[in-house]
Formats: structure tokens, C-alpha cells, sequence
């Protein structure tokens, strides 16, 4: 992120690069249950990023010394495939981002996920980045949600996430890598939308205080279209299961 002899042009003719508007999320394609061997999974595809989730348990904690007697411990774990991407989040293993976008994501899902009705028991969330292009962590967390809603373990709330950053004077939602890397700030954000209760909020750049307020609506205005193509994913794999 950032500027530079080198920074590319991330606005032409009042356009972003691929010709989208500042509040226009690239097309988002979410598939519920494709993993037979799951609790719980999802594919998503959002613009060139491609991420598979599948929910394991709840079932016996492990080790046991990590068990919770009063409610289940969730585990997460974000990856990014070897093959994923031509920066050095691609190569294989964890690395310090992979390691942080797990706290975060795990954090996320604390909030919402009824844990007490399973004390003792651990939760497993692996989200896996087949092809990464800009917002791996909040497609995550959207792939994840839908991956929890079809393993049937209850939630108080279906959150999704998004990205609102600053290109110059112009508040943008849904990086794709190029802006990502050169952009002047980003604030990739979690939500339940029941209440718009935000559950992640990070940021990288500057943005004044009314530039934040503004740029939080903007990504619940545009957690709207998220919210319904997650509930159309679940409601087509309902309905394909009743078939």
C-alpha cells in the first residue's frame, strides 16, 4: 500500500481500473455445502479470488487441557495455497499474515456463534485461499459464515465482510490486488447485520474520523448485496437437499 516513481493509475475518467464505480463490489458467487466430508463448507468466488471453507465438529477438544467446561473453543485456520498467488503470501505454510487473519477471523466468529451450547467441544473453521486477488480475509470470513449456517451449528447472526479504503479523495469499497497494494488506506470490516454490530474492524493508511463513519456505511450499504447472495446460497442448497 502506498505511493511511489512507480504507482499506477487506480482512477481513469472518474472509473476504477476495471471500470467499476467507488461503491461497486465485484460479482460475488457463493456455493453452500460442496464438501461431502464436512460438518459444514462453502465455495465463493469474489471477482478472481477463489475460497473454500469447510466447519468441522463441534466434537472433542484437543488437546483436552485447551477445553472450555462452560462453552466450545473455536479453532480457525486461514491459508493461503501455494499456488494462489505470484506474492510471498503464496508459498507454503503459515506465515506472521496467515497467523493474524486466523486471530482475526476466530475473533469474528466468537461473537456470534452460540459456543455455550456445546461446552467442551472445539469448533474447527478452515478457509483456504485457492486464488488470491485483493480481500482474501473478508471473503473468508463470508465463505466461513455460510460454511457455519450449513453445518447447522447455531448463530445469533449471519455476518459478512468487506473492504472500504481511499484511492486520493475518493472513499472505494472492494480492493481488487492492484488497489490493495497501492491504494492510500484500507479498512477490511466485519458485520452482523441484524444490528450492524461490527465485529472486525482493521486498518491500514490514514483516514480522518468522518472518513471512517462514512466509509462503515458504505460497506454496510454494500453488505446488503453480500447478506443476500450468502441467504440465496443457503436457500438454494435447502432446496436442493429437499428435492
Amino acid at each position: 500500500m502506498g505511493g511511489g516513481p512507480n504507482k499506477p493509475e487506480l482512477v481513469i475518467k472518474g472509473k476504477r481500473t476495471d471500470g467499476r464505480d467507488f461503491n461497486e463490489l465485484r460479482p460475488i458467487k457463493i456455493t453452500a455445502s460442496p464438501l461431502e466430508n464436512a460438518g459444514g463448507s462453502a465455495y465463493l468466488e469474489w471477482g478472481n479470488n477463489k475460497v473454500m471453507c469447510g466447519v468441522y465438529g463441534p466434537k472433542e477438544a484437543n488437546p483436552r487441557h485447551l477445553a472450555d467446561p462452560t462453552q466450545a473453543v473455536i479453532k480457525c485456520r486461514y491459508m493461503m495455497a501455494p499456488f494462489s498467488s505470484l506474492s510471498e503470501h503464496g508459498r507454503s505454510g503459515p506465515n506472521r499474515r496467515a497467523t493474524e487473519i486466523s486471530k482475526v477471523v476466530k475473533e469474528v466468529f466468537e461473537n456470534v456463534v452460540m459456543t455455550k451450547e456445546y461446552p467442551g467441544s472445539q469448533i474447527e473453521v478452515y478457509i483456504e485461499i485457492l486464488q488470491g486477488d485483493g480481500g482474501t480475509r473478508v471473503a473468508g470470513v463470508t465463505a466461513a459464515a455460510v460454511a457455519l449456517a450449513t453445518s447447522g451449528i447455531p448463530m445469533r447472526d449471519l455476518p459478512y465482510a468487506v473492504s472500504v479504503g481511499r484511492i486520493g479523495d475518493h472513499l472505494t469499497v472492494d480492493f481488487n490486488m492492484i488497489e490493495d497494494n497501492y491504494s492510500d488506506s484500507d479498512m477490511p470490516m466485519a458485520i452482523a447485520p441484524r444490528n450492524n454490530e461490527i465485529l472486525l474492524l482493521q486498518m491500514d493508511g490514514d483516514l480522518t474520523k468522518q472518513q471512517v463513519l462514512d466509509g462503515i456505511q458504505m460497506g454496510i450499504d454494500a453488505g446488503k448485496q453480500i447478506t443476500e447472495i450468502q441467504r440465496n446460497a443457503l436457500k438454494a442448497a435447502y432446496e436442493a437437499t429437499t428435492k
